[in-house]
């Protein structure tokens, strides 16, 4: 779940994918890159001088610990590794995050279609 936009999120997806058989990018961010791509129209260097100092009173610093370094742009998920099955929402239901679990788990790919949107 969530956008592409660290390299901590790069190196994670990326050992996940290799080891998981099937991978579900789970609700819109993740599918879309959503509300955290919202920052892709603008320079990197340009976001974190608006965060860390513009809106910053004290201490005004890009961080160098904690916080992953950014990617230069915000990615869904596929756009970095191979996803199997895409289940959007915001945040997606219960219920269809449990229909889909136990449809993969039985074997059969679940058909969405009725079950969620995009945003809901």
């Amino acid at each position: 779940e969530g956008a592409v936009s660290s390299e901590e999120d790069l190196v994670k997806i990326v050992k996940i994918r290799k080891h998981t058989k099937i991978l579900v990018s789970l609700g819109d961010c993740a599918i879309t890159g959503n509300v955290p791509a919202m920052r892709n129209p603008f320079p990197l260097a340009g976001v974190l001088e608006r965060a860390y100092f513009e809106n910053a009173a004290t201490n005004q610093q890009v961080p160098v610990q904690v916080v992953p370094p950014l990617l230069d742009r915000v990615r869904p998920v596929h756009e970095v590794v191979k996803v199997d099955l895409f289940v959007p929402g915001c945040p997606p239901s219960a219920d269809t995050i449990f229909f889909a679990l136990t449809e993969l788990l039985a074997g059969r790919t679940p058909a969405l279609g009725d079950k969620t949107r995009f945003g809901a």
